[in-house]
C-alpha cells in the first residue's frame, strides 16, 4: 500500500473518530443537562410536596431556615413561566450561584416556597430523614407502623425500623447517627443512598432513598452507541457506495471486453484503491488488446508463410514421380529436405515469438559474462558467414563491468539474429561493439550495408514484417527475428532500436538493458 494512501486513510480516519467523539460528548452534554435538570425537579418533589401541604412549615420544621435557607417568596418575583409550572403544581430547580434553588407553590395561597441545596441528593436525603424523625419520634411504638407506611408513600422512600443487630450498619455509621441523631452513607458514587434515623426513644430507622442521578445510565449509552455507530456506518456507506460505483464500472467493462470490445478502457475514479485496479484493469486489457492482435496478425503470417515451403514439397512430390534418372531424383529430395528444414525453422521461430508475446519464457536472471557470449556469438557466425568480416570490438575497461544479471540463452539468441541479419546485408563487414559500465549494458552490431530508411525503423521489430518481398530461403527470413530480439530485451527490462551506423554506413542495431536486475523487471517476470 503507497505510503500516501496509507497516511490519507489515516488522516481521515483520525478526522472521523474525532467528529464521532465531539458529537458524542455535545449529545451527552445535551442530554444530562436535560435529564439533570429533570431530576432534581423530581427527586425533591415528594418532600417539597410535603412541606406545601404544612400550614406553617417554618414553624414547624424550625431547623429548615438554618440548614437550607428555606423563605417563603411572592411569586411576582419568578418569570412567567416559572410562576405558570408552579400554578401548576410543578417543583421548580433553579441555578444559583450558592447551589440549586427548588421551589414549589404552597397549598391554598400564592405563596412559594424555596429551599437552596448545596448537593442535591445529599441534603434531600437529610432533610427527609429530619421530617421522618419528628414525626416517628412523638408517636407510640404501637402507632409507628402505620405512619412509617405513610410516610414511605408520601416521599417515595422505604423506610424500616431496625430491630436485630444483624441489621445494623458499620460502628462508624452508628458513632455518627449517636452524635447527630442521623448518619448519612452510600456505597459507592451512583448508588443509592441510606440514612440511619434515631428517634427520641433510642429506636433506629433506616430510610432508603431512590438512586442519585447517573449520567452513564443505560439508555444514554445505548444513545451514543447508536448515534456513533449510524455515523460510522453512514461514512463507511459512502465511502463503500464510491468503491461499489467504480467497482461496477469495472464490472461492466470486464463484460464488454468478453463481449469482444477490446478497446474499453476503465475511466480512473477519485479513488485511489479503484484507481491503482482501474490501472492494473486497463494495463490487462491493453496485454489481452495486444495478444488478441499478435494471435490475428500469426494467423494470417503464419497461413502465408507455410504455403510457400508447402507448395515447393508438393511441387517436389510431383517432379519425383516423373523422374527418371538417379540425379534429378536425388536433386528433388534434396530440395524437399531443404523445405521441410525451413517449415522445422518457421515453426520454431513462431513458437519462440508467442512464448515471448504471451508472457515470456521462464526467465531466471542470473549473472553471466556479456563479453565471453558477445566473443561467442562472433565466434559463430564466422564460420556461417564466411565472405563477412565480422569482429567483436570489446574495450578494455568493458571486462570490469562484464557481469550482467541476464538470461544467457535468449541474450544469445538476441545477438545472434542481429549479427545474423547484419552478415546476411553487410557488402563486406559487420562489428560488434560492447559499451559496458556500473549501471548499464549496450550493445552494437554494425554493417556496412546499405542499411534501412528512417521511416522504416521502428517497422522492422514488427511480427512478420520485411522490407523486401522476397520468399527464399537464402535472404528474406521470417519477419521475426527482430520481433523476438526486441521482446528479449523487454523482458530484462531494457529496449532494441535500430539507427544508421555513422562509422560503417548501414544499419546499427543497439541492445541496452540494466546491468544489474530491477524491481520493475522482476516484476515483469513474474506476470
Amino acid at each position: 500500500m503507497p505510503l500516501k494512501f496509507f497516511l490519507k486513510l489515516y488522516a481521515r480516519l483520525i478526522v472521523l473518530t474525532a467528529l464521532v467523539l465531539i458529537l458524542c460528548l455535545a449529545l451527552f452534554w445535551g442530554v444530562n443537562s436535560v435529564r439533570s435538570q429533570s431530576w432534581q425537579e423530581q427527586f425533591p418533589g415528594p418532600m417539597m410536596r410535603w412541606l406545601a401541604s404544612v400550614p406553617a412549615p417554618a414553624g414547624h420544621y424550625k431547623w429548615l431556615e438554618s440548614f437550607y435557607d428555606f423563605r417563603v417568596i411572592s411569586p411576582d418575583a419568578l418569570t412567567s413561566v416559572v410562576q405558570e409550572r408552579l400554578a401548576y403544581g410543578q417543583v421548580v430547580a433553579l441555578a444559583s450561584t450558592l447551589g440549586p434553588e427548588v421551589l414549589v407553590q404552597k397549598i391554598g395561597n400564592d405563596a412559594v416556597l424555596k429551599l437552596r441545596f448545596r448537593d442535591v441528593y445529599r441534603d434531600v436525603s437529610e432533610a427527609t430523614a429530619l421530617i421522618v424523625r419528628s414525626h416517628l419520634s412523638g408517636l407510640l411504638p404501637q402507632e409507628r407502623d402505620a405512619a412509617i407506611e405513610r410516610l414511605s408513600n408520601a416521599f417515595a422512600v422505604q423506610l424500616a425500623l431496625l430491630s436485630d443487630a444483624e441489621s445494623l450498619p458499620e460502628s462508624a455509621v452508628l458513632e455518627r447517627v449517636s452524635e447527630r441523631g442521623l448518619s448519612y452513607y452510600q456505597a459507592s458514587r451512583y448508588s443509592a443512598a441510606e440514612v440511619l434515623i434515631r428517634l427520641d426513644d433510642g429506636t433506629l430507622a433506616r430510610l432508603e432513598m431512590p438512586e442519585p442521578f447517573n449520567p452513564w445510565a443505560w439508555p444514554v449509552i445505548l444513545l451514543l452507541v447508536a448515534v456513533a455507530g449510524s455515523v460510522l456506518a453512514g461514512a463507511l456507506l459512502l465511502l463503500l457506495r464510491g468503491v461499489d460505483h467504480n467497482l461496477r464500472a469495472v464490472e461492466s467493462l470486464a463484460v464488454r471486453i468478453a463481449r469482444g470490445e477490446m478497446e474499453a478502457r476503465v475511466q480512473a475514479g477519485e479513488s485511489q484503491l479503484v484507481s491503482r485496479l482501474a490501472t492494473a484493469f486497463n494495463s490487462m486489457a491493453e496485454h489481452i488488446q495486444r495478444l488478441v492482435g499478435v494471435q490475428r496478425e500469426m494467423i494470417h503470417a503464419v497461413s502465408h508463410e507455410l504455403r510457400t515451403p508447402v507448395a515447393r514439397i508438393r511441387f517436389g512430390v510431383q517432379m519425383i514421380e516423373d523422374c527418371d534418372n538417379p540425379e534429378d531424383l536425388q536433386k528433388q529430395l534434396n530440395g524437399i529436405d531443404g523445405d521441410i528444414q525451413e517449415l522445422d525453422e518457421l515453426i520454431d521461430e513462431i513458437l519462440t515469438y508467442a512464448r515471448l508475446e504471451q508472457g515470456g519464457p521462464v526467465f531466471a536472471l542470473h549473472e553471466s559474462s556479456v563479453t565471453d557470449i558477445v566473443h561467442q556469438v562472433v565466434g559463430e557466425q564466422r564460420l556461417i558467414h564466411t565472405k563477412v568480416a565480422i569482429d567483436a570490438v570489446v574495450p578494455a575497461e568493458a571486462d570490469v563491468w562484464a557481469l550482467s544479471d541476464v538470461e544467457p540463452r535468449y541474450l544469445h539468441r538476441a545477438i545472434q539474429n542481429l549479427v545474423g541479419n547484419a552478415a546476411r546485408y553487410a557488402n563486406d563487414r559487420v562489428r560488434v561493439t560492447c559499451q559496458l559500465d556500473e549501471h548499464t549494458c549496450r550493445i552494437d552490431v554494425e554493417d556496412d550495408g546499405s542499411g534501412i530508411p528512417e521511416e522504416d525503423w521502428e517497422k522492422v521489430f514488427t511480427a512478420f514484417a520485411r522490407l523486401d518481398d522476397s520468399r527464399t530461403r537464402t535472404s528474406g527470413g521470417y519477419g521475426l527475428g527482430l520481433s523476438i530480439v526486441r521482446r528479449i530485451l523487454f523482458w530484462h527490462g531494457g529496449q532494441a532500436f535500430v539507427a544508421r551506423s555513422g562509422d560503417l554506413g548501414g544499419a546499427k542495431f543497439s541492445l541496452v538493458w540494466p546491468r544489474k536486475k530491477v524491481e520493475e523487471c522482476d516484476e515483469l517476470l513474474k506476470q
